[in-house]
């Protein structure tokens, strides 16, 4: 059979979220105030987030009932298809089997809805009238102005200042929903005027853009702040991205091999692959890979530490791989793939050796999403081909050694707004960027004085 596409009925999406919490091998480190270095407790983070969020991001329930509310616009685009990549496999001449879930079908063109209507309904019910949030390339920031469309509520963007220049239609997309977008850091909040007193020609940062989200949520009754991507609530309301992929595979006969997502603060990874590595943990034999980029390579030369989600120190201390929360990382195109930590759950997953981490240099991955675009037909976002590279190479190691591996990678969005950054590759101005490690070990230096981990 040459199926090439594997769809699901409405009756067979997923009716609840997968907590990974419920099956670690090993327990988390916890969160710790800021100041008391102790736990944080649901008052800590009252005036940030929903209680239900809030309840969420330390529950230990297996799974979790996905709202009706929330179900009724996920099935705008869900259940999102799975592909068999019969083409990419011709031209790669492997014996290998290649998939992918892709998730550019939403109506912001990436994975980021799943949660961003999930964030939106939660602060719908408890009657918040405002959300601040940060965005990287932008596509976190149009999820969730889309998402405060659907439930009438106003929105407000801070946009890392190099993405809010080289994506000008992600801009367009946050304002048509209804959002206001401004460039970070900016004049309107403490930390964005102390920055750029330091530094008026910076490029910006996501951990400038959180503090300045932050810092306005939390001086205002009627504001709530709302994350894309890191903590465990978010991870959560992505896996059903890789329940529906078990169900798909199951359509298809096969099981993966090996499971391939691109990580910048975790999200669209964690989607994939927490199902599959539930698998893992009762004794399946699935191999988990997060591909990072070299320019800012935080699990395959960061360290694992406690430090801040944020530039301006206004966030809990959380246990992860870091490239310090000082770090600007270079302007390179994968604007979501810039934050200068990773998500607890993946870093501890990193650290126990479940997950294999990657890194990859900006040309190799713009290589490969043309090769993925000239035989698949999608042009994907520079973020997602970080994962297809990953995929192509897993699938060229299978034809060397003679084995029939099946892979199974997330294309997380599409790149129709990204087309600058196609245009600068195909004139040959892209450069490949690998950070210094006398500049690693500077950003590194400024989170010395928190909490030390045991190795």
């Amino acid at each position: 059979m040459n199926t090439r596409k594997y769809v699901l009925s409405e009756n067979d999406m997923p009716r609840q979220w997968y907590n990974i919490v419920a099956d670690l091998p090993t327990p988390m480190l916890p969160v710790l105030h800021p100041g008391t270095k102790q736990p944080i407790t649901p008052d800590d983070l009252a005036p940030i987030f929903p209680m239900e969020i809030i309840k969420q991001e330390a529950s230990q329930e297996r799974w979790i009932d996905i709202p009706e509310q929330v179900l009724d616009i996920y099935r705008l685009w869900r259940p999102a298809p799975l592909y068999r990549a019969r083409n990419l496999e011709k031209v790669l001449d492997t014996p290998a089997k290649i998939y992918y879930k892709y998730e550019g079908v939403s109506p912001a063109g990436s994975h980021k809805p799943n949660t961003a209507v999930a964030q939106a309904y939660y602060n719908k019910i408890e009657g918040v009238k405002r959300i601040t949030t940060e965005t990287g390339a932008g596509q976190w920031g149009s999820a969730l102005s889309l998402a405060c469309t659907f439930f009438g509520i106003e929105c407000k963007v801070y946009m890392v200042r190099v993405s809010f220049e080289q994506k000008p239609y992600r801009r367009s997309m946050i304002m048509n929903w209804g959002a206001s977008v401004i460039p970070s850091p900016s004049d309107q909040t403490e930390a964005g005027r102390r920055i750029l007193a330091q530094n008026p020609d910076t490029t910006g940062s996501l951990g400038i853009a959180i503090s300045e989200a932050v810092e306005e949520a939390v001086s205002r009754d009627d504001t709530k702040y709302s994350l894309g991507s890191v903590l465990n609530h978010v991870l959560l309301h992505q896996t059903i991205i890789g329940l529906e992929a078990q169900k798909q595979m199951e359509l298809a006969g096969d099981y993966p091999d090996i499971v391939i997502g691109c990580v910048g603060g975790g999200s669209n990874f964690g989607g994939i692959a927490f199902p599959f590595l539930r698998d893992k943990f009762q004794g399946k034999k699935v191999h988990a890979i997060a591909v990072e980029p070299h320019a800012c390579p935080t699990i395959t030369r960061g360290h694992f530490a406690y430090d801040f989600g944020d530039t301006a120190q206004m966030t809990p201390l959380m246990a992860m791989y870091t490239l310090g929360h000082s770090f600007i990382p270079p302007g390179i195109h994968a604007g979501g793939l810039r934050y200068h930590g990773m998500a607890p759950l993946i870093s501890h997953l990193v650290r126990e050796k479940q997950i294999e981490p990657r890194a990859y240099h900006q040309l190799e991955v713009f290589e490969a999403a043309l090769m993925f675009s000239r035989s698949e037909g999608i042009i994907p976002a520079p973020e997602s081909s970080h994962a297809i590279r990953g995929a192509i190479d897993e699938a060229l190691k299978a034809k060397a050694e003679g084995t029939s591996k099946t892979i199974l990678f997330n294309l997380s969005g599409h790149g129709h707004f990204d087309m600058s950054a196609y245009d600068a590759f195909l004139a040959g101005k892209l450069q490949d960027y690998a950070l210094p490690e006398e500049e690693l070990d500077k950003a590194y230096s400024v989170i010395q004085h928190h909490p030390p981990i045991s190795a």
